[in-house]
C-alpha cells in the first residue's frame, strides 16, 4: 500500500520545507509514503526548499496555472508514482500533516472512496476567520449540498484523501480551483465520501488563491454551476425553461381573461410581446434541455472510456505500465 502526499505550491519558500518535513513517513496500514510537490510556476526558492526538505519528487509548471491545474498534475503524477491513496494538502502550513493517518483511515478501512477534512464538523476545532469568509464557506457548502443531496459541513477544504478508484474517476477542467468541482463530480459518480474533523493552524502570509473574496467567490460559483450543468443538464436547462414559461403562461392567462371580459387587450396590449418572448424563450430552453440530456449520455460513455483507459495505464495498484 503506497501513499503519495501531493502539495501544490506557488511561491511558498517560507513554509514548504516545514510542511514536507512534517509529513509522517511511517503510517499503520501503509507500506510506503512519498511526498510530491507540484511547483505551480514559483519564482522564489520553493523548489530548492522542497528538495532540501526531503520531497521525493517535484513537478514544475512552466508558469502559474492555478491550483486546479496543480491538483490535476498532482493526481496524475501520483498515480504514475504508484499511489494507492493520494492526499492533497496546502503548502502554506495551515494543515497539520499529523492528521494524515486519521484522514486516510476511512479509505484504508474501505468505508469511503474519498475523505475531506472538515474545519466545522467539530465545533471545538472551528478556526477563527473573518465574517465574510465564514459566510462564503457556508454559502458554498449549502450550494454543493443542495446540488448533491449531501449534508456536509465543509466543502471548501483542500485537505483530502482519495482512493485509487476515486482518483481514476475524477475529471476536472477548471484551472483556478478544484475543491467544489471534484467533490460534485465524484458525488455524482456515486463515490462514497466521509468527513474527518481537522484543526487548521494559522496561515503564514496571504492566501495565494483567495486574493479577493468576491473574485474567488464568483469564479468558484461559476465552476460549481458548470459542474452541475454537465451532470444534470435536464434539470439545469429545464429550470431555466420554467423560469420563462411559468410567468409567460400566467401573464398569457391574465391577458386571455381580460380579453374575454372586455373584448380587447387595452391597456395591456404591450404585454403580448412579453408573453410571446417568454414562451419562445421557454420553448428554446426545453429543446436545449433535451439536446443536453442526450449529450450527457455521450459524456457518461466518454467518462467510462477514459476511466478504463486510465485503469489500464495505472494498473497493478497504480504502477506505471511496463
Amino acid at each position: 500500500m503506497k501513499l503519495v502526499i501531493t502539495i501544490p505550491a506557488y511561491n511558498e519558500e517560507k513554509t514548504i520545507a516545514r510542511v514536507v518535513a512534517e509529513v509522517p513517513r511511517a503510517i499503520e496500514g501503509v507500506d510506503q509514503v512519498e511526498v510530491l510537490v507540484i511547483d505551480d510556476g514559483s519564482t522564489d526558492g520553493t523548489v530548492q526548499q522542497a528538495k532540501e526538505a526531503g520531497a521525493d519528487r517535484v513537478v514544475s509548471h512552466s508558469g502559474n496555472m492555478g491550483v486546479g491545474a496543480a491538483f490535476a498534475t498532482g493526481r496524475d503524477s501520483a498515480l504514475g508514482m504508484g499511489a494507492d491513496i493520494i492526499v492533497t494538502m496546502d503548502a502554506d502550513g495551515q494543515f497539520d500533516p499529523k492528521d494524515i493517518p486519521r484522514l486516510i483511515e476511512p479509505v484504508l478501512e474501505g468505508q469511503a472512496d474519498f475523505v475531506t477534512g472538515s474545519r466545522f464538523l467539530d465545533k471545538r476545532l472551528t478556526p477563527k476567520m473573518s465574517r465574510i469568509k465564514r459566510i462564503g464557506n457556508s454559502f458554498f457548502t449549502r450550494i454543493v449540498n443542495s446540488l448533491t443531496g449531501q449534508k456536509l459541513a465543509d466543502t471548501q477544504c483542500g485537505f483530502r484523501a482519495y482512493s485509487w478508484e476515486a482518483a481514476l474517476r475524477s475529471n476536472t477542467f477548471a484551472d483556478f480551483t478544484y475543491t467544489q468541482e471534484v467533490l460534485i463530480d465524484l458525488l455524482y459518480k456515486k463515490m462514497k465520501v466521509r468527513e474527518v474533523p481537522i484543526q487548521v493552524r494559522e496561515r503564514e502570509g496571504e492566501s495565494r488563491v483567495v486574493t479577493h473574496w468576491y473574485s474567488y467567490g464568483l469564479k468558484a460559483l461559476v465552476i460549481a454551476i458548470r459542474t452541475f450543468r454537465d451532470h444534470e443538464p435536464l434539470k439545469f436547462f429545464g429550470s431555466v425553461s420554467l423560469l420563462a414559461l411559468i410567468p409567460g403562461v400566467i401573464i398569457g392567462l391574465f391577458m386571455l381573461a381580460h380579453w374575454v371580459s372586455t373584448g380587447g387587450t387595452s391597456p395591456f396590449t404591450s404585454l403580448l410581446y412579453l408573453v410571446v418572448a417568454l414562451l419562445v424563450m421557454g420553448t428554446i430552453f426545453i429543446v436545449l434541455a433535451l439536446i443536453a440530456d442526450m449529450l450527457d449520455r455521450l459524456r457518461e460513455i466518454e467518462d467510462e472510456l477514459l476511466y478504463e483507459s486510465k485503469r489500464q495505464r495505472y494498473k497493478d495498484g497504480g504502477r506505471l505500465p511496463r
